[in-house]
């Protein structure tokens, strides 16, 4: 068997301590007064566009005022800027901030150019931000326990209306259906605006979408407002007087919308750590938590900040809604 020279083996052991400890030195200097980037796979002006810009700010004072930028890198349903980030030099300068379709997408596209599990670095959940079932203005229910009935004698006839597949609005009507067992027409459009327009114009019968897109057109008493999927009745003025579909007889219906934030798999721990601290501390700004709260949104304030938490709160989710989009037979791509 041939020998390797003695010189050869120092020669290679030496560049693998250099670049270890080039590495480590790398990463205790981050953020090294470079750019961060986040990249939203979304358009902006959207509800995760206004979460990421707000958390930029906010964690840039942690980062030691380090300048955080935005790219949207929009499109398929979130898999283009996810991949993006999956591919990404794994250095701690490229982010990604997106909402529960980290756990959706891997059901509503059977391939997928990245993996959820194996792809990335969870870094900790920011955000969950409750949805509300509408009714279009000429509903006769006057509350969830009337709608329930109602549906229940109209087998097939009630429209609901979502903002595309794989939206929101689109997931959360797939569990209501699942949840009450009842077959409904589902009527799918570009966006939530549509969506709404047509259930103000009684072209569709209901829809759930996030408090973001329907608080300000329950406030104007424009649509039925029939319930919101939190266990707990929430704090916003204009929802306070909702109740829980839980406690109208839904038991244990719970859907928000969450956002997290990821780096990509191998990026050196000492730089997740700061990411993680700087995230930690964003939380906790009071000026942040009230533009969320101005969202609708309720700031994370438990054990899923921590990256192995929420990566296992992912892994529930996928878990919940992989069976629900499987039973619909409705995919992506």
């Amino acid at each position: 068997m041939k020998k390797t020279p003695v010189s050869a083996v120092h020669l290679a052991l030496g560049l693998a301590l250099g670049l270890a400890a080039a590495t480590g030195a790398h990463a205790q200097d981050f953020p090294a007064g470079k750019p961060i980037t986040i990249v939203v796979p979304f358009a902006a002006g959207g509800p995760t566009d206004r979460v990421a810009r707000d958390l930029a700010e906010a964690m840039r004072k942690p980062l030691d005022g380090t300048s955080i930028v935005i790219d949207n890198a929009a499109g398929a349903g979130s898999t283009i800027g996810n991949a993006k980030v999956a591919r990404a030099r794994p250095d701690g300068y490229t982010l990604l901030l997106t909402h529960v379709g980290m756990a959706t997408t891997p059901v509503l596209y059977r391939k997928l150019p990245y993996d959820y599990e194996t792809d990335f670095e969870y870094l900790g959940m920011i955000n969950d931000v409750p949805m509300t079932v509408i009714g279009k203005p000429q509903l006769e229910a006057g509350n969830f326990k009337e709608l329930r009935e109602w549906i229940a004698k109209n087998p097939g006839k009630t429209n609901l209306g979502n903002a595309g597949i794989g939206s929101a609005s689109h997931l959360c009507g797939l569990l209501l259906q699942s949840e009450l067992k009842a077959e409904m027409t589902t009527v799918p459009y570009k966006g939530t605006a549509p969506a709404i327009a047509d259930l103000l114009g009684g072209q569709i019968d209901l829809l759930c979408d996030q408090t973001t897109n329907t608080t300000s057109q329950i406030e104007a008493k424009k649509v039925k407002a029939y319930g919101v999927t939190t266990l707990k009745r929430l704090g916003t003025p204009a929802l306070k007087d909702l109740p829980t579909l839980d406690e109208s007889g839904l038991k244990n219906f719970q859907v928000t919308i969450w956002h997290g934030l990821y780096a990509p798999k191998g990026t050196p721990a000492p730089v997740l750590k700061k990411l993680n601290d700087a995230l930690k501390v964003a939380l906790k700004d009071p000026d942040f938590i009230r533009k969320e709260e101005g969202l609708g949104a309720v700031v994370v304030a438990d054990r899923r900040v921590e990256p192995a938490e929420h990566r296992k709160f992912v892994q529930q989710e996928v878990a919940r809604f992989g069976p629900v989009i499987k039973a619909a037979g409705v995919y992506a791509d």
